[in-house]
């Protein structure tokens, strides 16, 4: 039988946290090691679905991210000039207590999920990683990078899309791969009034704005950068204004206020998506470990908090192992595939488009709300 009393989750971020979180309220010790010695986190926005919410909710996080966020109704999208085409409302599945789309600082969800962990007895090691492996079959031996060593029952591989545990399980696995386009984000003050999210697109970019809290919201940008160049710190505020030059309307006078480099976070997106199973022996990866989407759907914390909740969920359970991690990867990966591959569909379209190459046919906005439909269901 499964018999699940220790567990080690490798990466304190949101998958992992979560995991943490959800094990504990189930009577279950966990323990999370971070390779970071300083435990931050870049300080933009993170987009919560309704299903993210009813993942959260089944932990017993939802509230107090709503509280801490800024709920709204789905999706404004724009052109250049700031005329509006297209509503892609979202719906509630958590019912009307809870708003369709959520917005939060991400500070502030890894300040509500660092606090519930511990004090829900999680221990936390900071500035550690895992040097070898040892599966026995019916424990797992972990050697750490202190020279210590540790054993559990299972160990779970949250450690993002880089990760050094999927590496050393799955040798073979491919790395996330550039797919053509960076994001750019940063923070403004947010006006009065605002109850939808926006995304405005222009022949070379698209913007959207997303509330975070009452009087915050934060800006994303997307842009094709062929070849995955480096980009130099010290001018990320002009680079990413140069990139919104066609933009007029609400965009071009936000894009002025655009004047501290060390403002801006700036990710190339690199899709990976694991095979299945993503689990051997007595180790299972979760979140961007095993499936890294890009954000095009907005979905990359959701499925992970939903593989935490439904992982928290299943390992208390008096069963074999093998079964509740076969259970796990019914259940999860045809759903987080679908995410990929629509996100990075919804990708493709935009690299064609910003070529200028657009396909007459696209429709992002039905692909955007076929995908919230989708993913309403329960998983």
């Amino acid at each position: 039988m499964a018999s699940v009393n220790r567990v080690l989750i490798v990466g304190g971020g949101i998958g992992g946290l979560c995991t943490a979180i959800g094990l504990a309220r189930a009577g279950i010790a966990s323990q999370v090691i971070e390779i970071k010695s300083d435990w931050t986190v870049y300080g933009v926005g993170i987009i919560q679905p309704s299903n993210q919410l009813r993942a959260l909710a089944e932990l017993g996080l939802a509230d107090s991210c709503v509280q801490r966020g800024s709920g709204y109704q789905g999706w404004e999208l724009y052109d250049q000039e700031g005329h509006l085409h297209a509503r892609v409302p979202d719906s509630s599945v958590l019912g009307p207590n809870y708003p369709p789309i959520n917005g939060i600082a991400r500070p502030v969800l890894h300040e509500i999920l660092s606090t519930e962990a511990r004090h829900r007895g999680v221990a936390v090691r900071l500035g550690l990683t895992v040097d070898a492996i040892d599966d026995s079959g019916s424990t797992v031996t972990v050697e750490f990078s202190d020279n210590t060593s540790g054993q559990y029952d299972v160990l779970i591989g949250a450690d993002g899309a880089y990760s050094k545990i999927r590496s050393m399980l799955f040798p073979e696995s491919a790395a996330p791969a550039f797919n053509g386009l960076s994001v750019w984000r940063y923070n403004f003050p947010r006006p009065p009034g605002m109850k939808w999210g926006s995304i405005h697109y222009a022949p070379h970019a698209k913007v959207g704005l997303v509330p975070m809290s009452q009087d915050l919201m934060y800006m994303f940008l997307v842009t094709a950068e062929p070849g995955n160049p480096k980009m130099p710190s010290g001018e990320m505020h002009a680079l990413m204004r140069s990139r919104m030059r066609e933009f007029g309307g609400v965009i071009g006078e936000l894009r002025e206020q655009i004047v501290d480099p060390n403002g801006v976070v700036y990710r190339p997106m690199e899709p990976m998506l694991l095979a299945n199973p993503w689990h051997r022996g007595r180790a299972i990866l979760i979140g961007d470990a095993a499936h890294a989407t890009t954000p095009q759907l907005a979905q990359g914390a959701s499925i992970a908090i939903e593989d935490a909740a439904l992982l928290s969920a299943l390992l208390p359970q008096d069963r074999s192992l093998r079964d509740l991690f076969d259970e796990f990867m019914r259940r999860r990966f045809e759903r987080c595939r679908f995410v990929v591959e629509t996100a990075s569909k919804i990708g493709r379209l935009e690299v064609e488009a910003f070529e200028g190459r657009s396909d007459p046919k696209a429709d992002i906005a039905g692909l955007m709300a076929d995908a919230g439909r989708t993913l309403a269901a329960s998983y």
